[in-house]
């Protein structure tokens, strides 16, 4: 699609790449909070998020997908068909006009084949500029950019934000004119108990052993706001073995109020205001592979 100027611009980014190529720390830093998590453990994003970036003259939804993989488990699989689908050119989405990848994850997934029948602008996104020095970021650009015929290269740092308000600009420069599909003030279609529960899994993720990353999911049974305004927050931890519930809790439940105490810092960023987060943990066996379980929990193919 050729370059459009003058009415209000607006279209759809998917975010696509391997695990850990830092797609959600890309789109926190456009949307300038954090609403997807982040943690170094690969496979974080389970479900897709809308990260809404508005400006006077456009709007440019961005999509968070899980990263491409590899898993046996249900749960694993849908996010493998997530990611796919979001490679093929988001087919199961509205209106999906644009493509970003990060780095070699993205190079990966935009030159398979299917991803080359793609009749949108394709971008290669060249994330953690941050760590490598010009001479060594330049040689890579040029290899990558020879792999396939990209609208744009735009080495970033999510990070640290570098680099960042050019890949705006780049892509502003190739959105058709079109409607704002999210008012000017929305920075993403997921409710505020989603992101809540999405912060407590990133704590978990943080504090934990690699045994327990995969095997946890997080539910908001309670939110609301008392007569003091402090917004009160009820959420069960589900894990899959009593084990993982007792590396959860920790030592006189000094892990689990570790985790709280970090949680309910970013969601009083999040929502204003004063929380108080009770969290519980529960034993619900193999949750990841019972389709009935993952339907509870929010976790769908479409």
């Amino acid at each position: 699609m050729s370059e459009t100027k003058g009415k209000f611009k607006s279209g759809f980014v998917a975010i696509v790449g391997r695990p850990n190529v830092g797609k959600s720390t890309l789109m926190n830093q456009v949307i300038g909070q954090k609403i997807a998590i982040m943690s170094d453990k690969p496979q974080t994003t389970r479900n897709k998020i809308h990260g809404v970036y508005t400006t006077d003259d456009k709007q440019i939804v961005f999509l968070d997908t899980p990263g491409i993989h590899k898993s046996n488990s249900k749960l694993g699989g849908l996010h493998g068909e997530i990611g796919a689908r979001s490679a093929r050119g988001g087919r199961s989405d509205p209106v999906p006009d644009r493509r970003v990848g990060g780095a070699r994850g993205a190079a990966t997934a935009l030159l398979s084949s299917s991803s080359k029948k793609v009749n949108t602008p394709v971008f290669l996104v060249l994330n953690k500029i941050d760590k490598v020095q010009p001479e060594v970021l330049l040689p890579i650009i040029d290899k990558y950019s020879k792999l396939h015929g990209f609208t744009e290269v735009v080495p970033v740092s999510a990070r640290d934000g570098n680099n960042v308000t050019t890949l705006l600009e780049q892509i502003g420069r190739y959105l058709p004119e079109g409607p704002m599909y999210y008012p000017a003030d929305q920075i993403t279609d997921h409710p505020e108990q989603f992101i809540c529960a999405e912060l407590i899994r990133e704590k978990i993720l943080q504090t934990t052993r690699e045994e327990i990353p995969h095997s946890i999911a997080v539910e908001i049974e309670s939110m609301g706001t008392g007569d003091n305004g402090v917004v009160n927050i009820g959420a069960v931890i589900y894990v899959e073995r009593p084990s993982q519930k007792g590396i959860i809790i920790g030592k006189n439940g000094a892990a689990l109020k570790e985790v709280g105490k970090r949680a309910r810092h970013d969601m009083e960023r999040l929502l204003g205001s004063k929380i108080f987060l009770e969290l519980w943990v529960k034993v619900k066996e193999d949750w990841r592979n019972r389709e009935s379980v993952l339907k509870t929990l929010g976790f769908r193919h479409d």
